[in-house]
């Protein structure tokens, strides 16, 4: 089954990453699950700075507010998709990545299969 696991940081270093693990850290991560054969895809994403929200309000009008955004609390930093047996497999998985320590956390949801 497939899940995505949306990597969330509680705080920024001055390059924009994770302030509580390394390069090398995401890197042996990112190593582990290739070499595990789960890996669907994967991406980090660009720092905050080039965000751009987008609101379609009741009445049809577009509003586009670039980013920072000063009321966000966490900084979506990436995902990964993985293709594992079940939810427990996926939950390890998440609690190994380094994007779970200190203020950061992985939320982890299945992939929906509308073939199925």
């Amino acid at each position: 089954m497939k899940y995505m696991m949306l990597i969330n940081s509680g705080s920024i270093d001055e390059n924009g990453g994770a302030a509580e693990c390394t390069v090398e850290d995401w890197m042996a991560y990112d190593k582990a699950v290739r070499d595990a054969g789960i890996l669907v895809s994967g991406e980090s994403l660009a720092d905050l700075v080039t965000a751009t929200r987008v609101h379609v309000g009741p009445d049809g009008e577009r509003t586009v507010t670039d980013g920072p955004f000063a009321e966000t609390r966490e900084v979506l930093g990436g995902f990964y998709v993985i293709d594992v047996p079940d939810l427990d497999v996926a939950l390890d998985w998440a609690a190994r990545c380094p994007g779970a320590r200190g203020s950061g956390s992985v939320l982890v949801r299945p992939v929906a299969d509308f073939g199925a």
